[in-house]
């Protein structure tokens, strides 16, 4: 079941985010952003929340701001299905463009965005810190055309 996050979610939001990165967002950052105009968030739960995707709309554009799934929850179509719902609502909205940003070292998050339809556009060098003694990682800006 997907449900529509506002700033109450702030909360679980930022739980499941610490699950997934090394420097995760705070509730109170979640909560600024889901006051924002544009910003949307889904949360995957069935008997408790398993990820969620958060994006940002202006215009006919929009972006992938993050998106994370527990270790438990990985690799059961959970991202898949958070991708598929922003998308479409997206689309619904009017939206033709959708642009995420993925580090050049994950490869499973590279494979699944390049699966569902999202396709290299750019290079952000050092964009990451990995707080880790190899350094900072690029980001490969990704794109995918919706409704196309």
């Amino acid at each position: 079941m997907l449900v529509l996050a506002g700033p109450a979610h702030a909360d679980v939001l930022a739980m499941l985010h610490a699950t997934s990165f090394p420097t995760p967002w705070s509730a109170a950052e979640f909560a600024a952003l889901l006051g924002q105009p544009g910003v949307a968030a889904w949360i995957s739960s069935r008997d408790a929340p398993q990820g969620f995707i958060m994006v940002r709309a202006v215009a006919d554009e929009a972006e992938i701001l993050t998106l994370a799934v527990a270790p438990a929850a990985r690799r059961k179509g959970i991202a898949a299905k958070l991708l598929a719902a922003s998308c479409d609502a997206l689309q619904a909205g009017g939206g033709t463009r959708m642009f995420l940003e993925v580090a050049a070292d994950n490869i499973a998050a590279s494979t699944l965005y390049a699966a569902h339809g999202f396709e290299p556009c750019g290079r952000r060098p050092d964009y990451y810190g990995t707080g880790a003694a190899r350094g900072p990682v690029d980001a490969i800006v990704m794109m995918k055309r919706l409704g196309g």
